[in-house]
């Protein structure tokens, strides 16, 4: 171990939600001794990188937030990236000290009793590590043949070239999932010519975003009570949401009102047929928006539903042999969500890595503790996605347990702990069970949620009170001090 490592307690990685979240609660119960390590030059994680052109919350504004640090100013109903990323940073203006910022993550071992942590700016020990990379972090791009030789400019909405003027340029996007609906509208009426590469037609429900007027936002400020209580609508509203996730048949109550909303904003009945979904809604992400449909009626834009086959100097070819000149390529393809960085740098004692004792399908107790990874808690981990409301909430969750634990461990004298594999193994069982005859499982496509092995590993398959009840109740039995080798 290097000998010049400095050491804290507790080493978070990530500075977005999760970390910001995990800080805020250590420093509020007294405990100190923690570092928040986080690749970037400031905090706030997914809303810090992606700034494409309509970047906005799906959730509105007052669920997504943290119920301890509410913003009563809220501009809209659903936030855009700018005030999302504004109120991350003024959530961490209190824990500048305990930030290490431009501190890449390079490796994070367990060896010697402790986590040893390798990153851009020197090595660093600690007693326990929190994952809070999050799901969403690691752009995913498709293997396309030839895209070597694409003589244009290529970029993921993740990390949007804000240096190229699009105006007048022929774009090809490729993908139709959450970012796609928010950009291609904004982008659409400046280009010369858009080509949208659709490989399968997205369920698209009305936004209905709005200004919260002066009086509401004053209101807010003065009446918390009524925060609270917008607040407490808008959860048990998506709470009631979730009926049709969990009971497919339920869903084809919001699949009229998409199909009314599609038939509104798309006469031309070819186009209207090839939006059309062929899948349970939400058995793939379920996207709001009112100006996504209307950005493909325009005459500078086309929608192509053949697949694409490979990439040349000029452009791009579908599997039909077309050419389709294009000097700009968005990638809208999403992320990495079943294969997270992290995964493949944080070593157990026995040199494993978290990917490799996965072998391809994220497993933990809580989706936050692994067998074989002592004093390891992650954020978000397996099986804590969510399809209907905030994950803000699921963090909250977790960080609650998270000091449960260290609690316990302090109780019983330190040391290295990890859940006993008979409690995760019950677990996952639990969770895989409930998964069955979810719209995930059985709504005839095949999504981001599910990982190589075909099993759905992102997203917890219940109510979020449900989880909130696990959580709460801590149960040691389910840990037990690891047999160091």
């Amino acid at each position: 171990m290097d000998a010049d490592a400095r050491h804290c307690a507790i080493a978070v990685i990530g500075a977005g939600f999760g970390g910001i979240a995990t800080g805020l609660r250590l420093r509020a119960a007294g405990r100190e001794d923690f570092l928040i390590f986080d690749r970037g030059a400031e905090v706030g994680g997914t809303w810090r990188d992606n700034t494409y052109p309509g970047c906005a919350c799906d959730v509105p504004s007052h669920m997504y937030s943290l119920s301890f640090m509410p913003n009563p100013g809220w501009s809209r109903s659903f936030s855009g990236q700018p005030e999302i990323w504004s109120y991350l940073r003024e959530c961490a203006s209190s824990l500048r000290d305990r930030l290490r910022l431009s501190h890449e993550v390079l490796g994070a071992v367990f060896r010697d009793g402790r986590w040893l942590l390798d990153t851009s700016q020197g090595s660093y020990t600690a007693d326990f590590l929190v994952a809070a990379g999050g799901p969403l972090s690691a752009p995913s791009l498709p293997s396309l043949p030839g895209l070597s030789s694409f003589a244009g400019e290529t970029f993921h909405s993740s990390a949007w070239n804000h240096d190229l003027d699009l105006r007048g340029r022929r774009v090809a996007v490729i993908g139709t999932g959450a970012s796609a609906v928010q950009f291609v509208p904004q982008i659409a009426p400046a280009v010369a010519h858009l080509s949208l590469f659709q490989r399968t037609a997205p369920w698209v429900l009305p936004r209905g975003d709005r200004d919260f007027t002066s009086g509401e936002r004053r209101a807010f400020t003065r009446v918390p009570a009524l925060r609270r209580l917008a607040r407490a609508g808008v959860y048990w509203g998506r709470e009631l949401a979730a009926l049709g996730f969990l009971h497919p048949p339920v869903m084809r109550l919001a699949e009229r009102t998409a199909r009314r909303h599609l038939a509104a904003s798309i006469t031309d009945p070819a186009l209207r047929q090839a939006l059309t979904p062929a899948y349970r809604m939400g058995c793939k992400r379920v996207l709001l928006s009112d100006d996504f449909y209307p950005a493909l009626t325009r005459p500078n834009v086309d929608l192509i539903t053949t697949p694409l086959a490979s990439a040349t100097r000029s452009g791009l070819v579908t599997s039909d042999g077309v050419s389709h000149p294009v000097d700009t390529i968005i990638f809208g393809t999403g992320f990495r969500a079943t294969d997270p960085p992290l995964a493949a740098v944080i070593r157990g004692p026995d040199g494993r890595t978290l990917a490799e004792s996965w072998g391809g399908s994220m497993r933990a107790y809580l989706g936050s503790g692994v067998t074989g990874f002592p004093n390891l808690f992650m954020l978000l981990g397996p099986n804590t996605g969510l399809g209907h409301t905030s994950v803000v909430f699921m963090i909250e969750c977790q960080i609650d347990h998270l000091l449960r634990l260290l609690s316990h461990i302090e109780g019983a004298g330190g040391g290295a702990w990890e859940p006993t594999p008979e409690a995760q193994s019950r677990y996952v069982d639990f969770v895989d069970r409930r998964m069955t005859g979810t719209v995930w499982e059985s709504g005839g496509c095949h999504s981001w949620y599910q990982d190589p092995t075909g099993r759905v590993s992102t997203l917890w398959p219940g109510h979020t009170w449900s989880y909130w009840l696990r959580t709460r109740r801590f149960t040691p039995k389910a840990y037990r001090r690891a047999a160091l080798t």
